[in-house]
């Protein structure tokens, strides 16, 4: 090889070098002052399980993977042949049970009538009986100065014992019609209890119905079924696995000096892998209050073996409304946190937001 191609060569790898650290210089990322913290990590968001409150089997599926759906929409029916069939068989014992209130009413009805005539009998008695001592009185008095014979005295004093008598017998028949009337009236109460137990069970059936409908409960979106339908499931059983997206946030991890540091509430910037030209704003909403070790799935620039602690940056709700059709969970970024309120946060992380998404 000549000289010139030598030297030719030599200033073609100071070129492509040179090159080189310039485009590193133009595109490398602006590094963090003091007062900042940062860590990779993932948007996440709360999940829920849509799941049945009734054993049964599951009738239709309404949505599928990775649909929209707002509070109040229907997911999925089971089927509710069965509870059907048991609120028309509850009907027709509540039928039965506001007959039986009548017929219970009707008896209270014919016991105070028999109380009321057993009363009247004691007032007769009664009358009789003072009618009767009257008499007794005036033969004791006549028949010793033989005014009127003996034997009207006998027969005076035993018309006397036969009142007294029949007043004791009507006051029983009275006892008696109380305690037919009282057990009537307890009568009456079990039968009106029948008929709010049916109502009440009417009312549990109709519940179970209702529920048979699975609604969802958040505005969210459906992340996988976990049944399909036609198939049993207990009561519990998991249909539908939803993501809440008025919840969304991003879980990081900070090594032990930096997440001292960080409070609840502290500022935060977030920017995705893959929408880099957006930083969103957010806020810690929780440090973990026992460290770990670093998880294999995330990357710090300290040590693999360092203890690290686990920060949560929650994005505000009022955000996450504007564009809640267009929030994705489980896209990688980075965290930056302000450890120090004072500090100004860099050119490069000052908010800028999508006019119509969130994340892309």
């Amino acid at each position: 090889m000549s000289k010139l191609k030598r030297v030719l060569m030599a200033a073609m790898v100071l070129a492509l070098a040179g090159g080189a650290f310039v485009a590193w210089q133009a595109f490398r990322p602006e590094g963090l002052p003091e007062g900042f913290a940062s860590g990779n990590g993932r948007i996440e968001a709360v999940e829920i399980d849509i799941a049945t409150k009734t054993p049964g089997r599951l009738r239709e599926i309404l949505v599928n993977e990775g649909d929209f759906v707002t509070a109040g929409q229907p997911l999925a029916r089971m089927d509710t042949a069965v509870l059907e069939a048991q609120r028309r068989e509850a009907e027709a014992q509540l039928q039965q049970a506001i007959i039986g209130v009548e017929t219970a009413q009707k008896l209270v009805a014919q016991r105070e009538a028999e109380k009321a005539a057993a009363e009247a009998t004691v007032a007769l008695r009664e009358s009789d009986f003072e009618a009767a001592r009257r008499r007794l009185e005036r033969s004791e008095e006549l028949a010793p100065r033989g005014a009127v014979p003996y034997q009207r005295l006998d027969d005076d004093r035993a018309a006397f014992l036969g009142a007294q008598a029949a007043i004791n017998i009507a006051r029983a028949q009275v006892a008696a019609a109380e305690a037919a009337l009282a057990t009537a009236q307890a009568g009456v109460i079990r039968a009106q209890s029948v008929v709010e137990a049916t109502r009440a069970a009417i009312e549990r059936i109709q519940a179970d119905i209702d529920d048979s409908t699975l609604y969802s409960p958040r505005d969210g979106r459906v992340q996988f079924r976990v049944a399909q339908p036609g198939e049993v499931l207990a009561a519990g059983g998991r249909v539908l696995n939803l993501v809440d997206l008025s919840d969304v946030y991003m879980t990081f991890f900070l090594p032990t000096a930096a997440a001292g540091r960080v409070a609840i509430g502290a500022e935060a910037r977030l920017v995705l892998d893959a929408a880099p030209q957006y930083v969103i704003p957010a806020q810690v909403s929780f440090v973990a209050d026992v460290a770990q070790f670093t998880p294999k799935t995330v990357e710090t620039e300290e040590e693999r073996l360092k203890l690290v602690f686990r920060i949560r940056a929650r994005i505000a709700p009022e955000l996450l409304r504007q564009h809640i059709r267009d929030v994705k969970t489980g896209l990688p970024g980075m965290a930056y946190v302000r450890l120090d309120p004072r500090a100004e946060w860099p050119a490069h992380l000052q908010v800028r937001l999508p006019q119509v998404q969130l994340a892309q």
